[in-house]
């Protein structure tokens, strides 16, 4: 059963990618990460695609990160840890091609991993932006590296740092520029997809140049600080049974702001 959908409007030029697991709040399982990657290396060589609009199924989520059932085998060194999302990311898979992401309703924790790859984001009004790592007792690295290149430091530090306690509303990501658009509730992918059509409408060469020369800006800073990401999470990540106890005790409550 696919867990990503795909579809092209090639009169427009856009292709729109949904996760598809609204039943798991588009959590990513190991399957969603290769079909994640298949589909973005099959845009590379469809030029029939200019731009392209990245939402989640259903109204509850964009996506919760990784899903906790996935079975993620890791090897004993602490020198090779092996993390699946890595290769979830449009920039990853060498797509070049303008990614603009809708969201609605939650986007926490890996869903990061996305997020960061999109040149821009458009979120509905009831859209929160969440990572629970530290209250489970997990490193928040990968994520909040990305999103460090987004919003201003403190915003992401007090994100990180509260962990499950708080969310930060479609509002506030607006206001401190995670989000450039706000819509109403359902309104985000139409949004998202009309800004793709626009920029479908310019010549691919230019818009796929300038993409590359916005992420050549970034690159520089994310490569240093993702070659720290795994020892500071062998480091500071309890073990895994100590983290399902966190999880399985996990307070109800948090407040939006």
């Amino acid at each position: 059963m696919s867990t990503v959908r795909l579809d092209v409007d090639k009169g427009t030029g856009v292709a729109v990618v949904t996760l598809d697991r609204p039943e798991r709040l588009n959590a990513i399982d190991l399957a969603m990460v290769r079909e994640l990657a298949d589909v973005w290396r099959a845009l590379r060589f469809d030029d029939s695609v200019r731009a392209v609009v990245l939402t989640g199924s259903g109204e509850r989520a964009f996506c919760t990160g990784i899903d906790r059932d996935a079975v993620v085998p890791q090897p004993s060194s602490p020198y090779m840890q092996d993390d699946p999302l890595l290769d979830v990311g449009p920039k990853a898979n060498d797509l070049w091609k303008p990614v603009v992401g809708a969201v609605e309703g939650m986007a926490c924790g890996g869903a990061f991993y996305l997020l960061g790859e999109c040149d821009f984001l458009i979120a509905g009004a009831g859209a929160t932006f969440f990572d629970p790592h530290t209250t489970y007792g997990m490193v928040s690295a990968y994520e909040s590296m990305l999103m460090a290149q987004r919003m201003p430091y403190g915003e992401v530090a007090r994100m990180v740092l509260m962990g499950g306690a708080e969310r930060l509303s479609a509002r506030r990501a607006y206001e401190i520029g995670l989000v450039c658009e706000l819509t109403e509730s359902g309104g985000a992918s139409a949004a998202a997809t009309e800004c793709a059509a626009v920029i479908a409408g310019c010549p691919a060469e230019a818009v796929q140049g300038t993409v590359r020369a916005l992420w050549a800006a970034r690159e520089a800073a994310l490569a240093q600080a993702f070659a720290q990401a795994p020892h500071l999470i062998s480091l500071g990540n309890l073990p895994g049974a100590r983290q399902a106890e966190l999880f399985a005790a996990r307070r109800a409550g948090f407040r939006t702001r």
